[in-house]
C-alpha cells in the first residue's frame, strides 16, 4: 500500500519530534520526580504573595506599561511603510526584498539584546527599553501587515487601478480598507504582549519593573516575586478586556 506524500511528511515530522523530545530527557521520569520536588520546595516559599513591598513597585510596573505603550506605537508607525513596501502585488521584487530583509534583521535580533544596545547608546533607563521595543515591534508587524497586505483581494486591487489610481491612493483606498480589521487587531495583540516583554527589560537597566524581578531573583524574595507576577498578570488581563472593548467598537463587521 503506497503511503501518500502527506502521510510520509507526517511521519517524518512525527519522527523528528519524538527524536527531539527524547533527546531533552522528556521520557526520563526521574527528571520530573526531582523537578516536583523542586517546583513544591519553591511553591512553599513564594505563597503567600506579600503585597507590602508594592508601594515601590508601582511605579516601576506604571512605567512598563507606558514603555510598552510608546515603543508598540512607534514601531507602528515605522513597520507600516515597510509592510507596504514588502507586499509583492504593490512594488517590484527589489523593493520587496530589501523592505523584508530589513524586517527580518530587525526580528532577528531579541529584545533584550535590543536594550543592551540601546541602554549603550542612550544609557539607563525607559528610553532604552522604549526603544528596544519599538524595533523588536518594527520586525514582527511588518512580517504579518506585509503578508496581510500581499493577501488583500486581487479583484479590489484590479477594481481600483482600474480608475488610474496611483500607489498611495491603491493603498489608501484597497489595501486599508480590506485589511482594517487584522491591522487593529494585530496592533492590539502586539501591545498586550509588549507590556509581558518590557517586564523583564530593566534586567539590563532599560527601565521598567524588571529591576525589581530581578532584585527579588537574586534575593530570593519569592513572596515579593508572586506579588508583582499576580500585578503583571492583573495589567494583561486588565489590557485583554481594553482590546476586547475596541475591537467590538471600531473593527468593522
Amino acid at each position: 500500500m503506497k503511503i501518500p506524500a502527506s502521510g510520509v511528511v507526517f511521519i517524518l515530522i512525527s519522527a523528528a519530534f519524538i527524536s527531539v523530545l527524547a533527546q531533552f530527557g522528556f521520557f526520563m521520569p526521574e527528571q520530573f520526580v526531582k523537578g516536583s520536588a523542586n517546583l513544591s520546595r519553591f511553591l512553599a516559599e513564594a505563597f503567600p504573595p506579600d503585597f507590602s513591598a508594592l508601594s515601590k513597585t508601582g511605579e516601576a510596573l506604571a512605567e512598563t506599561v507606558k514603555m510598552a505603550f510608546a515603543g508598540t506605537l512607534l514601531g507602528f508607525l515605522i513597520a507600516f511603510p515597510i509592510a507596504i513596501f514588502s507586499a509583492r502585488n504593490l512594488f517590484p521584487p527589489a523593493v520587496v526584498y530589501s523592505a523584508r530583509f530589513t524586517a527580518a534583521l530587525l526580528r532577528t535580533v531579541p529584545p533584550l539584546l535590543w536594550a543592551i544596545i540601546f541602554v549603550i547608546i542612550v544609557g539607563l533607563g525607559p528610553l532604552a527599553g522604549t526603544f528596544s521595543i519599538a524595533l523588536y515591534t518594527v520586525g514582527y508587524l511588518s512580517k504579518l501587515y506585509g503578508e496581510l497586505f500581499e493577501g488583500t483581494d486581487p479583484e479590489v486591487l484590479e477594481a481600483v487601478k482600474g480608475v488610474g489610481a496611483t500607489k498611495p491612493y491603491l493603498v489608501r483606498y484597497a489595501v486599508i480598507p480590506e485589511g482594517a480589521n487584522a491591522i487593529l487587531s494585530q496592533l492590539l495583540f502586539m501591545f498586550e504582549y509588549n507590556i509581558r516583554a518590557s517586564s523583564i527589560l530593566g534586567f539590563v537597566g532599560a527601565g521598567g519593573i524588571g529591576f525589581q524581578i530581578y532584585v527579588y531573583l537574586q534575593t530570593m524574595e519569592y513572596r515579593n516575586l508572586t506579588a508583582v507576577l499576580i500585578l503583571i498578570l492583573g495589567i494583561v488581563l486588565f489590557m485583554d478586556f481594553l482590546g476586547g472593548l475596541l475591537r467590538r467598537r471600531f473593527l468593522l463587521a
